[in-house]
């Protein structure tokens, strides 16, 4: 508590003693003095004039998944494990100098730079960032000790001009920050990985003299003009160096969807004539699952024709291996990786799966 706010709830106590002492009642009922002192608390601890434009850095981590893994578990397991999870995070985050704006269900939000600003934010928030991918090894092992799934985040960091301050009322009210680079810092996670560590270009302007880089990604983002860079985090050389864990690969986000496929086999270069229509469940820049009605052998080779839009003709010049195939009840379950795609369909998949992605922070 600030001393302006301590100095504010003295005051508002005080007053209230004298106001009550000036009744000259004997007793007062003790839920109106209750309700009075808890009035005087938040009078005191509200002030909208705080609020100030300040460069904060951000970062949003968020569990891949977790919405599908909670199906198979019991809420009461989903919640203890949940807690084990967002314990050990505090506690990392808050050794960093982090302050954590909020915990939204599986998600963390994270400031540095407000409300006290240190040389070392930037700095400091991808320290955090790399530490808390590496906990997930632990957190994972403990999860399968106890019969759980692994989780899997993906982290998300941008650093910019903000406002922050107290929003809400007398009644209720959280510091937090607001605006463009707040928002910027949610799309950035939207489109992390499980396991990865995105970063803004702004954050990356500021912290490339001791930070390692993996892949560039350009995407459109709601909000926008024009494409925005999003840097994979590898490393940090100060103030210790540190080195992200070694994520799982894959080439993009992977969202749900429910499209027809038509599918063609290929045998010794020859596409056959037949074709049969099955549906994609989920869908990257690099590939596919699909429900197929059909049997389709490992490793064998198939032309898809997919439409990403109702508007479009369907996306045709698209060669494909199958990874994986297993039955299920419905059919055959397989992975499937493009092999060959031309430019004009590939930027078309990309920007299917980005829309997707922005999509779902609404």
């Amino acid at each position: 508590m600030s001393d302006i706010h301590k100095s504010k709830l003295i005051q508002s106590l005080l007053d209230l003693v004298q106001t009550t002492a000036n009744t000259g009642s004997p007793e007062l009922d003790t839920a109106e003095l209750r309700r009075q002192i808890a009035q005087a608390i938040d009078d005191a601890m509200f002030s909208p004039q705080e609020a100030e434009t300040r460069r904060v850095t951000v970062l949003l981590s968020d569990l891949r998944g977790f919405t599908s893994v909670s199906e198979k578990y019991s809420a009461m397991q989903m919640v203890e494990a949940l807690n084990r999870y967002l314990a050990c995070m505090s506690e990392i985050i808050l050794s960093h100098g982090g302050v954590i704006d909020k915990f939204m269900g599986d998600a963390i939000m994270v400031l540095f730079g407000a409300p006290a600003a240190r040389a070392d934010d930037v700095q400091a928030a991808l320290a955090c960032a790399i530490d808390m991918q590496s906990a997930m090894h632990d957190i994972n092992a403990t999860n399968q000790v106890l019969g759980m799934a692994p989780f899997y985040m993906g982290i998300g960091i941008n650093t910019g001009e903000m406002v922050a301050g107290r929003l809400g009322s007398a009644l209720h009210s959280e510091y937090t920050v607001i605006g463009d680079q707040v928002n910027l810092a949610s799309r950035i996670e939207a489109h992390s990985l499980r396991g990865q560590i995105l970063l803004s270009e702004n954050t990356h302007r500021l912290a490339r003299s001791y930070i390692e880089t993996g892949d560039v990604n350009e995407v459109r983002v709601k909000g926008k003009r024009g494409m925005v860079r999003m840097y994979e985090l590898l490393g940090v050389s100060q103030p210790l160096p540190k080195k992200a864990p070694v994520r799982e690969i894959r080439n993009s986000p992977r969202v749900e969807v429910d499209l027809p496929v038509r599918i063609q086999k290929i045998s010794d270069k020859t596409i056959e004539s037949d074709e049969f229509v099955a549906r994609v469940m989920d869908m990257s820049y690099g590939g596919m699952h699909v429900l197929s009605p059909v049997e389709l052998e490992p490793f064998g080779n198939i032309r898809v024709a997919v439409s990403t839009s109702l508007l479009e003709p369907d996306l045709t010049d698209i060669y494909a291996k199958i990874l994986s195939a297993r039955p299920i009840s419905r059919g055959f379950e397989c992975r499937i990786e493009f092999t060959s795609i031309d430019a004009d369909a590939s930027e078309s998949v990309k920007e299917f799966v980005n829309a997707m992605v922005e999509m779902k922070r609404h």
